[in-house]
């Protein structure tokens, strides 16, 4: 199943350089006011921008299956990671001056619908759950051939893929930042059924397809393998996260104790 060349193609790789240039130009205004904003950043989003123009518009293995497979691995998993860690939400937020735009972004990102989204758990059953239902139905037989429903598969796998890793790592301001423990349990899960899913599709092709055995296959093992390199990245990420917090607790108590037992100089 190579990438549609049609209007969600074309569409996908033009919304993917126009996302790098407003970045490029928002952290370029950033830096140029005098404020920090670390460069990885814009190369992290610029790559996760260039791996979704990549599948829209460059060619893909013949083997439909492998190709579509391929396809899953970057847009659902791979470019969500890049994008997330760049924390788009609050760079805008930064480059807003105060007012009515920034006051809606601020209000959307604490809304209770997207607290919902953003859930770790929900997150995850829209991403996995949509994995299941596409694979392990006959969805994806429905789907293949029709360009309608082709470009809202690619859409949701997008989506749902960002709102996946947007609710693991959480670094973008939300109404409520979860637990490291809920965090990491949902990614086990996730990981868990991800690899599963895998492995059935190893050993029996999508209900209703006409692939080739060897071509399921090869598409089975990309995403066996390649959903494990995600999610290990997205486990140091949630990592990192932990070690950062215990550092900033363990200063605030150091801080705290220096205050109780510093003598008192007052006359």
């Amino acid at each position: 199943m190579p990438a549609d060349p049609g209007l969600f193609a074309h569409g996908l790789a033009l919304a993917g350089m126009a996302a790098a240039i407003v970045y490029w130009w928002a952290a370029g205004r950033l830096l140029r006011r005098g404020d920090a904003w670390p460069r990885w950043r814009t190369i992290s989003f610029t790559a996760g921008s260039a791996g979704m123009a990549w599948i829209a518009v460059s060619p893909l293995p013949r083997e439909p299956f492998t190709a579509h497979m391929m396809e899953h691995l970057i847009l659902g998993m791979a470019a969500p990671l890049l994008l997330v860690l760049t924390r788009p939400f609050t760079l805008t937020l930064r480059v807003l001056p105060p007012g009515a735009a920034r006051r809606s972004l601020l209000t959307l990102m604490h809304s209770r619908p997207t607290a919902w989204m953003v859930f770790p758990p929900v997150a995850a059953l829209l991403d996995l759950g949509g994995l299941w239902l596409l694979y392990r139905t006959e969805l994806l037989a429905a789907v293949q051939h029709h360009p309608l429903g082709h470009t809202a598969m690619h859409a949701h796998v997008l989506v749902a893929g960002l709102l996946f890793t947007f609710s693991i790592c959480q670094l973008d301001p939300v109404r409520h930042r979860r637990s490291l423990l809920l965090r990491g349990a949902t990614l086990l899960a996730a990981g868990a059924a991800h690899a599963v899913l895998a492995k059935t599709l190893y050993a029996t092709s999508p209900p209703g397809t006409s692939f080739t055995t060897a071509d399921v296959q090869t598409g089975a093992q990309i995403m066996y393998y390649g959903g494990d390199m995600v999610e290990a990245a997205l486990a140091v990420v949630l990592a990192a996260s932990w070690y950062q917090a215990a550092g900033r607790r363990d200063r605030r108590l150091r801080t705290n104790l220096l205050q109780t037992t510093s003598p008192d100089t007052s006359p």
